[in-house]
Order: C-alpha cells, then sequence, then structure tokens
C-alpha cells in the first residue's frame, strides 16, 4: 500500500491541515475516504442528508481528526442553493478547499424508460446535477486560490458498459463520465490552474447503496479498499481510477469495455454482449 508520506508528497493538495469536502459523506466510499484523509491530518466536510447516520459520521471522523476539524452539513445535492450553502459554510469554517470528492449518489431502479418520470428525474438531479452544482460551488475559488486542488467525482463501470438492468442509473453515470472528461480537459486549459479533475471508477464494492445486502458479498471490496485504491491511482496522476474487487480483474474490465465501444465499429446491435445472435462471439472474445 501507498504509504500517506508518498501521497502527501505526490499530491500536496492532501497535505496535512488542507481541507477535504466529501459529498455522499456519512457512509460507503464517502466516509472510507472520510477517515482516511482525517488519518493523513487533513480537516474534512461531510456533506450528506441530514440525520443519525451523518451525526454518527460526525463523530467517527471527530474521533480521529478531533472535534476541530471537521463540520457536518445537511446537504440534498440535486439544489444547486444547498451546495452554495455547502461552500459558505466551508469557507467560512476552514477556508479553502483543497479536495472536492463529489461522491454522493444513488442507485435505485426507477424502472423501463417510460415509466416513473419523477423517480428518473430524482435519481438523475442526484447522480449527475449533484456533481454539477459540486463543481460550480467549489472549482471557482479552488481555481481562485492558486494552490494544488483535486476534484474527484466518483462515477461507476456501469456508465462505461451501460448492463441492462438499471438504464436511470446508466445513464447518470454516462452523462457523469463524459462531463469529468470535459471537466478535466477545462482545468488543464485554464491558465495557471493548479487544479485537476478525476472520475473514481469503483468496482463492486460494498456500501450504502449496495442492493439486497447487510453484510459485505465476498466479491465486494470495502470502502477502504477502493479509497486506498484511489489514492495509490492519485499519485501517479491517474485519470481514470479503475477499481477492481475480488471478482473481477481490470484485465477482464478492459476486455468488457473494448466489446462495448466494439459494437459502434463493428456496426452490431445495441449492447451487443447480451444480443442472443451475438453472445457465443461475445464470450469467445472474453477468452482471449
Amino acid at each position: 500500500m501507498t504509504s500517506d508520506a508518498e501521497i502527501q508528497s505526490a499530491l500536496p493538495s492532501l497535505s496535512p491541515g488542507n481541507v477535504a469536502v466529501i459529498t455522499g459523506g456519512a457512509s460507503g466510499i464517502g466516509l472510507a475516504a472520510a477517515k482516511r484523509l482525517a488519518a493523513m491530518g487533513m480537516r474534512l466536510v461531510l456533506a450528506d442528508i441530514g440525520g443519525a447516520r451523518l451525526d454518527a459520521a460526525r463523530q467517527a471522523v471527530a474521533a480521529i481528526a478531533g472535534e476541530d476539524a471537521v463540520l457536518a452539513v445537511a446537504t440534498d445535492v440535486s439544489k444547486a442553493d444547498e451546495l452554495g450553502r455547502l461552500a459558505e459554510k466551508t469557507h467560512s469554517a476552514f477556508g479553502a478547499v483543497s479536495l472536492l470528492m463529489n461522491n454522493a449518489g444513488v442507485g435505485n431502479n426507477p424502472g423501463k424508460p417510460w415509466e416513473n418520470g419523477d423517480a428518473w428525474k430524482r435519481l438523475i438531479d442526484i447522480n449527475f446535477w449533484g456533481v454539477v452544482h459540486g463543481v460550480e460551488a467549489f472549482a471557482p475559488a479552488m481555481l481562485a486560490s492558486g494552490k494544488p486542488g483535486l476534484i474527484v467525482n466518483t462515477g461507476s463501470k456501469q456508465g462505461i458498459t451501460t448492463p441492462p438492468g438499471n438504464l436511470a442509473y446508466n445513464v447518470s453515470k454516462s452523462a457523469l463520465k463524459t462531463f469529468t472528461e470535459g471537466l478535466a480537459h477545462a482545468l488543464r486549459n485554464e491558465p495557471g490552474a493548479k487544479v485537476a479533475a478525476h472520475l473514481l471508477i469503483p468496482g463492486f464494492t460494498f456500501t450504502g447503496i449496495t442492493e439486497g445486502a447487510t453484510e459485505k458479498p465476498a466479491g465486494a471490496w470495502t470502502g477502504e479498499q477502493v479509497i486506498d485504491f484511489m489514492l495509490a491511482s492519485l499519485t501517479r496522476g491517474d485519470f481514470y481510477i479503475l477499481c477492481p474487487d475480488n471478482e473481477v480483474k481490470r484485465s477482464t474490465d478492459e476486455k468488457r469495455m473494448a466489446w462495448a465501444i466494439g459494437d459502434i465499429i463493428e456496426n452490431r446491435p445495441a449492447l451487443s454482449r447480451w444480443h442472443p445472435d451475438h453472445k457465443d462471439a461475445f464470450a469467445a472474445f472474453m477468452e482471449r
């Protein structure tokens, strides 16, 4: 595992005393990130839906970082004004932000493309627009500070290979992938900017949105494993932080992604991996 000293030497934005803002910080990957960064000496702002879970998360992180180094703010990321309020409270309490982790997300399945329009909109408002609102609220001040900064957006492999099952979630994460790629390009072309964007792509991870699981499945990673991998990847300068898990290796992910883009290149049917006329060809491709 990459040591904290190595990480902070390569990434001065994660130096002790610097400020990290994490949406979806009350559980799962967000809480794992907060605890790890607190142990590295950073000050933390946890944003999530208000309630007992957020209160418990603040207490857990404060036990590591100290009471004065943690701020918890009840926030609905789907609402731009609440992200603006989060930024105001953060800057008032701690000053400049060095890490913004747009991690809040939901995975509830609203159903078919022609069903439950309001539920579709709610999911996309959180998973996609929540990230856009976070960038709008924090990026200008991060750039104006002139200091090194990181923006990490939590995506999903489902936004790349788009498997059947939860189309709304796939749509939200596909949009987020494209947005984060464009954000990275815009930041590196901003004169004098020292802020970089990265896309975190977890594998099978046991989190608060893991459907139907009360205990960690054997094939899943923990949030802590994802954060260890994320920090090592950031130290290398990776934009795409493509996490494996206990079931799927990177080589398998690469083949699945190559097949998905091949649908366009080869003019195959949409989602041909699951099409009855192409299943055998996909299986043979995966065995190469």
